[in-house]
């Protein structure tokens, strides 16, 4: 290993999500799942990118335009997983602030999850350990 390797840190990782309509994806994180907006880019006065934050976890949104390819497909594969200290609470949450979810399933490897699909139909997995 050489002394640059050493040192070298990867601190975080924040997925860009490219989305259809910015103003009804950032809504949905912060009044939904209740996500921070921490930073903003307007161009011409319209929010064109952001960046979200809950506890430990960050996103970033960015609005789509033609050069991103169609909205179709987009994420398809992906699920993000954000592991957190109690599903069950998280459920509550998030029914309270006005999501149909399906409840907390145990998966096989120990986990209990519920699963929600963002404005775009990007999928989000909330998990704790099951004890």
């Amino acid at each position: 290993m050489s002394a640059a390797s050493a040192t070298a840190t990867i601190r975080e990782l924040v997925p860009l999500l490219f989305v259809q309509d910015i103003l009804r994806s950032a809504a949905f994180y912060q009044e939904r799942l209740g996500f921070e907006l921490t930073q903003k880019w307007e161009p011409e006065g319209k929010l064109g990118w952001c960046r979200l934050v809950r506890d430990g976890a960050a996103l970033m949104l960015q609005q789509a335009c033609d050069e991103d390819g169609p909205a179709a497909g987009r994420g398809r594969g992906v699920c993000f997983y954000f592991n957190c200290d109690d599903v069950q609470a998280l459920f509550a949450e998030f029914t309270e602030r006005g999501l149909a979810l399906q409840p907390p399933t145990d998966a096989f490897y120990g986990m209990s999850q519920i699963f929600v699909s963002d404005p775009d139909g990007y999928e989000l997995c909330f998990q704790s350990a099951i004890e």
